[in-house]
């Protein structure tokens, strides 16, 4: 009974301690974030681009049957 009792004991005290392992989502990489700063310094860098040859058709009214 007694070996029963301290294995209990021992199950229940593991059993209620707070896990200390983090998620991979929760883990810095030092990779993916010096990616993410050179893509976003990347892009705030670069002037947007305006097309000035673009052109407008003019709208046609169909003329009504007789």
């Amino acid at each position: 009974m007694k070996p029963y009792l301290i294995a209990s004991i021992l199950v229940m005290t593991l059993a209620s301690t707070p896990a200390l392992a983090a998620p991979p989502t929760v883990t810095p990489s030092p990779g993916y974030d010096r990616r993410l700063q050179e893509s976003r310094s990347a892009t705030t860098s670069t002037p947007a681009t305006v097309n000035p040859s673009v052109t407008h058709r003019k709208s046609t009214k169909k003329k009504p049957a007789n």
